[in-house]
């Protein structure tokens, strides 16, 4: 059910459609930027049987991160517990994990158990090239001020999707930004200025951004109004009025944010 807000003629959605659940503390990749702060040993959701999943809608759309999502200990049996609550769970991974583990993802993929795969880029390898372009559904994460020019050269043209999100300057991201800042702005700059050609000379079958990225690429100046109010999904209630149906859930500390 959705109303209409007739001083804005803004659709206002009762309930999400979407959102990011955070069902996880724990990883061993040990990246440099993680906001998380994510750990080998950190804390785990209680996921299973949890209240707040089945107070969802049918259909929503639950994109499940971390920590690394797929090594919690109960992630399948989280999977199928949402596929009969007609939930639409998508996940994000690291290119390590991904690679190590990408014929469980496959199955879980094949019998609807999982529908979007997103995967955060380490190294465009050949053999990572291949073996993604076999997930119809999979979305190649890059970050904003570190992922080179070059690699983005190395993944055009293989039919991919990719998602730009934005440098997040706090927890081990902002330690990571007061040592090699002037690197990271570089790529940031670069990527300004290249961006228009990659969009234009469609350098991947999608390309997308996170609201942060938005605002640190200036995407908007590449588009027309009319293309823009057709794609924008919305303010997140952080830099401006939150106006989209989303919202972010961490159900290792069961806290909720605004969006």
């Amino acid at each position: 059910k959705e109303t209409i807000d007739p001083a804005e003629d803004t659709f206002r959605a009762d309930f999400p459609d979407s959102m990011d659940i955070k069902i996880s503390n724990r990883c061993p990749n040990g990246c440099p930027m993680c906001h998380e702060n994510s750990t080998p040993d950190g804390e785990l959701g209680k996921i299973l049987n949890n209240p707040f999943i089945y107070s969802l809608h049918p259909y929503t759309e639950i994109a499940l991160g971390g920590g690394e999502a797929v090594l919690h200990p109960d992630f399948i049996p989280f999977l199928t517990e949402c596929k009969e609550l007609e939930l639409i769970p998508n996940v994000t991974t690291n290119q390590n994990t991904f690679m190590k583990l990408h014929g469980m993802l496959r199955e879980l993929y094949d019998t609807k158990k999982l529908y979007g795969l997103g995967v955060s880029l380490v190294d465009p390898t050949p053999e990572f090239i291949e073996v993604v372009q076999t997930f119809p559904n999979a979305v190649v994460h890059v970050l904003n001020g570190l992922v080179s020019i070059e690699q983005l050269e190395v993944l055009k043209d293989k039919e991919l999707k990719i998602l730009v999100l934005g440098y997040k300057t706090f927890r081990r991201g902002e330690q990571l930004y007061e040592v090699a800042s002037e690197e990271i702005e570089a790529k940031k700059d670069l990527l300004y200025d290249k961006l228009e050609e990659i969009v234009k000379d469609g350098w991947f079958n999608t390309i997308s951004f996170d609201n942060l990225a938005l605002q640190q690429l200036g995407v908007k100046r590449l588009l027309s109004e009319k293309e823009w109010n057709e794609f924008y999904m919305g303010d997140d209630g952080i830099s401006g009025e939150l106006t989209s149906a989303s919202m972010y859930v961490d159900l290792v500390k069961n806290e909720f944010a605004r969006n």
